[in-house]
């Protein structure tokens, strides 16, 4: 069977060795590669894919551009209008989102079990993934802040299908709005990106920082977390959990159905990534 990450820039993707070290442990001689598919190439390469083919992870730019190409698609991804995981099966293409599971692990491990308010650094769209996630933990209200407030429709549409209160603003008014009562600050901005100010140093130190992003680590908006001795964490426990998530999916067809001995699975894979 063959599998395979795609997007651009693709180089730098994790994905290969963590489904590798799964793969191992389940005792399948799967091929899992990196593969370079960029915007508009989607639908060409999955016409290309033979019955030898089980299923795509993808990451930018394809997650919105698979929705259109997919037979089936789970609710949650048609939700956010995102697909991460590509199931191929008898000639069909199922599509689901493993990255919203993939959060909620990743901030359970943070100790963030129980968020109201959520700071949201970022309007793109893994945006959208983050406000599922918080809202299945029970988040109730969400500031976004970035540079283009205006980008930030598609997210704000689902929180408002999701029943939870979401706001826009630049940066430095998303900070103002939602430092007193924050339960934590998710970041989805690129790893080199940095917002031109420090945030106030009480919210750095006080408020858990989880940053989607983990190479390079740090980034620069943990390392002004870790200057004050705040907590962040990247998000290769998110990549983690998403891809054990991806793996139930290319292996038993259910994102929900665990696999045999899953847990030496899990620790075969955080073990692959150093995390």
């Amino acid at each position: 069977m063959r599998l395979a990450v795609l997007g651009s820039p693709i180089a730098h993707s994790k994905s290969p060795v963590l489904h590798r070290a799964a793969y191992d442990v389940l005792g399948l001689d799967w091929e899992y590669t990196a593969i370079e598919v960029g915007a508009g190439g989607l639908a060409d390469f999955l016409a290309s894919c033979g019955p030898d083919w089980r299923g795509l992870s993808l990451t930018m730019p394809l997650k919105r551009e698979a929705l259109p190409l997919l037979a089936e698609v789970e609710p949650v991804a048609a939700q956010v209008g995102a697909v991460n995981t590509v199931l191929l099966r008898d000639g069909a293409r199922a599509g689901f989102n493993t990255d919203i599971y993939g959060v909620q692990q990743a901030l359970r491990e943070l100790g963030v079990t129980s968020p109201r308010t959520v700071l949201l650094l970022g309007a793109g769209a893994t945006a959208s993934s983050v406000i599922a996630a918080v809202h299945g933990l029970g988040a109730t209200c969400v500031v976004i802040g970035a540079r283009t407030p205006g980008k930030a429709g598609e997210a704000l549409k689902l929180a408002t299908r999701l029943g939870v209160t979401a706001t826009a603003h630049d940066f430095d008014t998303a900070v103002r709005e939602a430092a007193q009562n924050a339960d934590v600050v998710i970041s989805t901005l690129p790893g080199d990106a940095a917002l031109g100010r420090e945030l106030p140093t009480e919210l750095r130190q006080s408020v858990p920082l989880f940053d989607v992003a983990y190479a390079p680590w740090p980034t620069a908006i943990a390392r002004s977390w870790a200057a004050v001795g705040g907590t962040a964490a990247s998000g290769l426990g998110m990549l983690l959990h998403q891809a054990l998530r991806q793996v139930r999916i290319f292996v038993t067809g259910d994102p929900d159905q665990p696999l045999d001995d899953e847990a030496a699975v899990l620790t075969a894979m955080r073990r692959a990534i150093g995390h």
